[in-house]
């Protein structure tokens, strides 16, 4: 079969198409014919070589796709050769991955394989901000800054069936019109801080879900309420911050990464999006689509965002 393998780290160029064996599903696994993968802004830092955790070389990138199951190993129920699934935790640039069962969850008819690979990586780091680090309630004010993007997209939907107040950010007016048909109380351009602080009515936001902390956190404290939190989804340098603004609020900064989830946090995020995709709730957003023979092409139109919503590959 054929899979995108990296044997250093560096630019798009490395990212080299080959013939490999078919995997082969051990006990409780699965091994899914991907139609679609998804591509994520840490795939990109991963295979630059500067994210914070690097794979042993050479290895196939990716962690979320769709497609059908082929193969089931002993000891993995729940599903049968033919099933349309959406999963995460496998290597899907390439034709085929296995992947434990528990990880493989049902695709609604009314998606696309596309959208499929659009909802793993994406929703999961959305609602482990939204609820498991902010811990955003009904009601409260939330700022997507940098909302335009797949996680951004993900985390204004989860807003809306939470029922919490969100105001998003886009460099674009194409971004903004994206934004607020995602369900945004308010969609306003990333450096307009009288506007963003003044759409809360002078609340400021009991949550902010920054992606870009290196442009925006030495301003965002001045727009958290009392005992906000400001989380850090994304950053691509070093970032600044202004303690007082902070210290006076009883405010503070979290950190966060899917890595971190626990097995039954994991299983819990992942059950929360299968219900919100179930019901209608949810319905990932694709941007851009390209076929597995150009990842070096998707890997710079994810770093650039030059358009709404996810990046994916097509491998069928």
């Amino acid at each position: 079969m054929r899979a995108i393998r990296v044997h250093a780290f560096g630019g798009p160029e490395v990212l080299r198409l080959e013939e490999v064996a078919e995997p082969q599903p051990g006990p409780g696994q699965v091994r899914v014919r991907l139609h679609a993968a998804g591509v994520s802004p840490a795939e990109v830092e991963v295979r630059a070589g500067t994210f914070v955790r690097l794979p042993p070389l050479p290895y196939t990138p990716g962690s979320a796709g769709a497609g059908l199951v082929e193969a089931l190993g002993e000891g993995a129920g729940g599903l049968r050769p033919g099933d349309r699934v959406w999963l995460t935790g496998a290597a899907t640039y390439a034709e085929a991955c296995v992947v434990p069962a528990g990880r493989v969850h049902p695709l609604p008819d009314r998606l696309s394989f596309e959208n499929g690979a659009a909802i793993g990586g994406s929703y999961a780091t959305a609602y482990q901000a939204i609820h498991l680090v902010a811990g955003a309630r009904p009601g409260d004010w939330v700022l997507v800054h940098g909302a335009s993007g797949a996680v951004g997209t993900a985390a204004l939907q989860l807003l809306a069936a939470h029922g919490a107040l969100a105001v998003g950010t886009a460099a674009t007016a194409a971004g903004r019109a994206h934004v607020a048909a995602q369900g945004a109380v308010a969609a306003l351009p990333h450096d307009a801080w009288d506007d963003l602080l003044a759409a809360t009515g002078g609340h400021g936001y009991d949550a902010i879900l920054e992606m870009r902390a290196e442009d925006n956190a030495l301003r965002d404290g001045a727009l958290l309420a009392p005992r906000g939190t400001m989380v850090l989804v994304g950053a691509h340098a070093e970032a600044r911050f202004n303690p007082l603004e902070l210290m006076v609020r009883g405010a503070a900064i979290r950190g966060m990464a899917t890595f971190l989830l626990t097995a039954d946090e994991q299983a819990r995020v992942e059950r929360a999006i299968a219900t919100g995709l179930a019901d209608g709730r949810l319905t990932p957003v694709v941007g851009q689509s390209f076929p597995l023979a150009e990842a070096g092409a998707a890997h710079q139109a994810v770093w650039t965002g030059a358009k709404a919503g996810k990046v994916v590959l097509t491998t069928i």
